[in-house]
């Protein structure tokens, strides 16, 4: 005889908790009770002017998305309200109203990429101190990541580049000391900042393509075409090669043992060889690591 499900639900008990709900092997249980998040309210007590969403809160949704793969402010608090799991590595009860996803769009455009960095190289720091890197072998690659735009985007790129930025600025201006390291203080260490912001690598420019014109015979497509919504992705081939559309490359620096030290994003255009010695380079001094063993695919070896 074919069953049939009778959707009805009893009212919950008023001694039910959501502590109770969720299994004690839960994985962001785990993540809670290792990974303390609380440094990142120093980290971005500058920027504030008036109460807003808890930077904890903030924080803890980012890696929500990471891990469940989510691309959209939207989608990661629908899943949010959703799970009981996540809900409970929140703090949120099961009645508790989410932050809206808008404030969680702003939040992150006004922390912005150097506050970004800092908290995702606190993070791997933390997971060093707790012997979970080892940087002996480090492995170098790169993949496709699809930009969340259109091709009917595009447009000339000054047109990108010369639009009034005040039309996008915060009500609220940044405070002072908001950069991810403190000023240097003696004369001797101004003039080595100084020297070091000229100096033109792969990092200082956060990812982004040199965009120089490379002679009369050798042009490329995104130095003269942009996306006027979303402006650091670049034209790439679909996977199956019909046709193109926008998107970067993701670049990873993985530690042979334990770790995942850098995970930065460039255009496209950027060809996997050109971030390897930057990144090695960050990856050692930044974490004191000694490698005696790098590895990469044959695009990574390209002159």
């Amino acid at each position: 005889m074919m069953g049939f499900k009778d959707r009805s639900f009893a009212p919950l008990p008023t001694d039910l908790s959501l502590e109770q709900l969720v299994p004690r092997d839960n994985f962001y249980r785990r993540l809670e009770a290792e990974l303390d998040l609380s440094f990142v309210r120093d980290l971005v007590r500058p920027l504030y002017g008036r109460p807003s969403v808890d930077p904890v809160v903030f924080f803890k949704l980012q890696l929500v998305m990471f891990f469940e793969g989510i691309r959209s402010e939207r989608r990661l608090v629908e899943v949010a309200a959703d799970r009981l799991s996540v809900r409970l590595y929140l703090g949120y009860d099961l009645f508790e109203p989410l932050p809206d996803h808008s404030s969680l769009t702003r939040l992150r455009e006004r922390y912005g990429l150097g506050v970004f960095r800092s908290f995702f190289e606190k993070v791997v720091e933390m997971c060093a101190e707790a012997g979970l890197v080892r940087g002996k072998e480090l492995y170098f690659d790169a993949t496709k990541v699809d930009a969340d735009t259109s091709l009917d985007s595009i447009v000339p790129r000054f047109y990108v580049e010369e639009h009034p930025g005040g039309l996008f600025e915060d009500d609220e201006p940044a405070a002072e000391g908001t950069e991810s390291y403190a000023s240097l203080p003696t004369a001797a260490d101004a003039a080595l900042k100084e020297r070091n912001a000229g100096e033109d690598d792969w990092i200082t420019r956060n990812g982004g393509q040199r965009r120089e014109v490379k002679g009369v015979w050798y042009k490329r497509t995104a130095d003269f075409l942009a996306s006027k919504t979303d402006p650091d992705s670049s034209p790439m081939k679909r996977r199956d090669s019909k046709g193109s559309h926008l998107g970067y490359y993701a670049h990873y620096v993985v530690d042979g043992g334990k770790g995942d030290p850098q995970r930065p994003r460039h255009p496209f255009e950027v060809t996997e060889n050109a971030p390897m010695v930057d990144l090695l380079w960050r990856s050692t001094f930044r974490w004191k690591l000694r490698p005696r063993q790098v590895t990469g695919d044959t695009a990574g070896g390209r002159p």
